[in-house]
């Protein structure tokens, strides 16, 4: 096997399950909202994004303040309520054994990922762990998955993203990877499909197959 072969795994709605609405709740609580009336919200884009559109249900665009409320809780008790989808840990481990580089690319802040795949157990698997920076740089998908091929010199047609959410694939191919969907996750096989998922894979028990297979391991 090509020792360059490289998978970029997304977080959220991938490998864990966050939990999310429970960090959201306690943010609009902070900026004096009902949590109860709260639309149901999309887990995978930039969190600016999410809260934009959480706060239009309330007339309300304190997105920044909100990000900071949500960012705080987070950090504090959020991050530590992640649960690994089955068999990801498996699978991940499988992928390492077949010489596979992994990358975590997450919309999520690096700094929170890191604890997680820390508290999870999951670091020391990945060749690099990466996310959204203070600043903004890095909160586009596109932006996040080219800065991580050419830190590590990666080519894009001998890797592969995973993700759940139509930002994955439209990341990844507009970086010129090829993107695999994963149907456990918070995003829809509509959603996949239109955003022209090279493949979909059906199981978190089955994405080492899925992923080697496309890598052609």
């Amino acid at each position: 096997m090509d020792p360059a072969r490289s998978v970029l795994l997304d977080l959220d709605g991938t490998l864990v399950d966050s939990k999310p609405g429970i960090v959201a709740s306690a943010a609009l609580r902070v900026l004096g909202h009902n949590p109860g009336k709260a639309p149901d919200i999309v887990i995978g884009p930039p969190l600016e994004d999410i809260l934009r559109v959480l706060l239009a249900a309330y007339g309300d665009d304190r997105i920044d303040e909100a990000a900071i409320a949500y960012r705080q809780h987070y950090g504090e008790t959020g991050l530590l309520g992640s649960e690994l989808y089955p068999g990801i840990s498996g699978a991940i481990d499988e992928m390492r054994r077949a010489g596979l580089r992994i990358y975590l690319a997450t919309s999520k802040r690096e700094v929170f990922a890191r604890r997680i795949l820390q508290n999870l157990n999951l670091a020391a698997y990945f060749d690099g762990i990466y996310g959204s920076v203070p600043g903004g740089e890095l909160d586009d998908k596109p932006e996040l998955l080219a800065h991580i091929l050419s830190k590590h010199g990666i080519s894009p047609s001998h890797s592969l993203m995973v993700g759940d959410h139509r930002h994955d694939i439209a990341g990844a191919h507009a970086v010129g990877m090829r993107g695999l969907g994963a149907l456990w996750g918070y995003g829809s096989r509509e959603e996949l499909e239109a955003a022209g998922a090279d493949q979909l894979v059906e199981m978190s028990a089955n994405l080492a197959h899925a992923v080697l297979s496309m890598l052609g391991t």
